[in-house]
């Protein structure tokens, strides 16, 4: 009989196998390098650009611009981020501290930039126990960089898209093996019941690396904020399972011991409230019948005299009936009588208010009348009130305005008289001398001989007019 001796797979080995090929890879800081042939063309265009818009560093985890054009730029770094400005031919950094900007020239300077806010690192680390069972215990760390001149020095801030990268894998790196080695002398109990020595080993630990152990040792410049274990668990399903037998199996005995207690309570519980049932039962059956037989002779005596009062209420309803009926043919009649006295009296008064209204209707239109006859003698009283004003006023006219008038219309008669055959020169006033300030009526006059003046040779010219013809 031949046996097949399979090897078996170590599928543990090959996670840790798998885990190592990854912290190779996170390892490695992924460096943005820009290719030697785009950098060539960069070149000259950067040389005949006059000036830039403020630009953010691609990919960086920090929120940096950089302002301003070829060697002449400014680096604006965000309050929250350190920074480390370095210049060839100096030893020291010219710039370092947290959110500090600066001038910057691309042929010379380099600078380093990374968040200054709290770290969380989660660790899950893949143990095994004194009893060589694993477990898989689940943490986090929080640190943060607290002395940046010794943090930058020795570690790796150079990842491209995150400069935490690196460190983070480093620490966790640190806090998985620390784990580890304190799970390992820890029985698999003492790990799932009490997670605090676990805590304590890799506070001291990670204390130690990030912090130095003191004295002149500034570790990496880190401070370890906090340290928790947040769960511990069985790598096997099976394991896990036997490991809660024991406790499920006491919690069982434990409810079915509870269980019997409570069935035995209820049994007797139960008997007690069926006798007290059964007794108040023929109790509750004696006094009703007791008071079956008060309740039915008391209905027999209300059927009696429900019966006696509804007769009576009958005859009484019946002389009701009847005076009722007496009373409404009296008052039909005594309504018949008023119906005809009010109409008779709305008759009446239909006839007054007709009257009324042609008695209203023919003062109106006497009214209306004489409003009109009224208002046509007030029209006529103010017609004549006009032409008498208008005749006072003809009649007012002197000498004085009527030659004012003739001047008024001087422009409309030179309009119409025909066009001058000769030409004719008069003068007005000429022997005047100082009397050029006579009176309207000599202006009047001098103008009336120049209208003479300007009549055709056939006609006689006004006796009172000078004219004097010029060669």
């Amino acid at each position: 009989m031949s046996m097949n001796h399979e090897p078996v797979r170590n599928e543990y080995l090959d996670q840790v196998r798998e885990q190592q090929q990854r912290l190779e890879v996170d390892l490695k800081a992924r460096k943005a390098v820009m290719p030697m042939a785009q950098a060539a063309q960069m070149a000259p265009r950067a040389a005949r650009a006059l000036a830039a818009p403020p630009r953010e560093i691609p990919g960086n985890a920090v929120d940096v611009r950089i302002t301003g054009f070829w060697r002449w730029k400014t680096v604006v770094v965000p309050p929250n981020a350190y920074v480390v400005h370095t210049r060839r031919g100096h030893a020291q950094p010219l710039h370092i501290g947290l959110g500090v900007s600066f001038r910057f020239n691309p042929a010379t300077d380099s600078f380093l930039v990374v968040p200054g806010a709290m770290q969380t690192i989660l660790i899950n680390a893949h143990s095994i126990c004194r009893e060589l069972q694993g477990l898989l215990v689940q943490g986090y760390v929080q640190w943060i960089i607290e002395d940046f001149a010794t943090a930058y020095k020795k570690l790796d801030f150079t990842d491209a898209e995150d400069p935490m990268r690196v460190v983070n894998v480093q620490l966790r790196e640190q806090a998985e093996a620390a784990i580890k080695d304190k799970v390992a002398t820890m029985s698999i109990d003492a790990v799932l019941s009490d997670k605090q020595p676990i805590i304590e080993e890799l506070t001291a630990r990670l204390r130690h690396v990030a912090e130095g152990g003191g004295g002149g040792d500034k570790g990496l410049g880190l401070r370890i904020v906090t340290v928790q274990i947040k769960e511990a668990v069985v790598s096997s399903a099976r394991l896990w399972e036997s490991l809660q037998k024991p406790f499920r199996a006491e919690r069982e005995r434990v409810a079915r011991l509870a269980t019997l207690e409570t069935e035995d309570a209820i049994t007797h519980r139960e008997q007690e409230v069926e006798q007290q049932r059964e007794r108040t039962r023929l109790e509750t059956n004696s006094e009703l019948a007791m008071l079956r037989g008060r309740k039915e002779a008391e209905a027999y005596d209300r059927e009696q005299a429900e019966r006696l009062r509804r007769q009576q209420r009958e005859e009484e309803d019946a002389r009701k009936l009847a005076v009722d009926r007496q009373q409404s043919a009296l008052q039909g009649a005594e309504l018949e009588k008023a119906r005809l006295a009010v109409e008779a009296d709305v008759a009446k008064q239909k006839q007054e208010a007709e009257a009324a209204q042609r008695k209203r209707e023919a003062l109106t239109a006497i009214e209306l009348q004489d409003l009109q006859r009224t208002a046509a003698n007030r029209q006529k009283q103010v017609e004549l009130e006009q032409l008498e004003s208008r005749e006072r006023i003809l009649n007012g006219l002197s000498s004085a305005n009527l030659q004012a008038r003739m001047v008024e219309l001087l422009p409309s008669i030179a309009e119409k008289m025909p066009q001058p055959q000769e030409l004719r020169s008069v003068t007005i006033g000429g022997g005047a001398g100082a009397q050029e300030g006579q009176a309207l009526t000599t202006m009047v006059a001098q103008m009336m001989a120049l209208v003479g003046a300007m009549k055709p040779e056939g006609e006689p010219a006004a006796p009172d007019k000078a004219e004097r013809r010029e060669a």
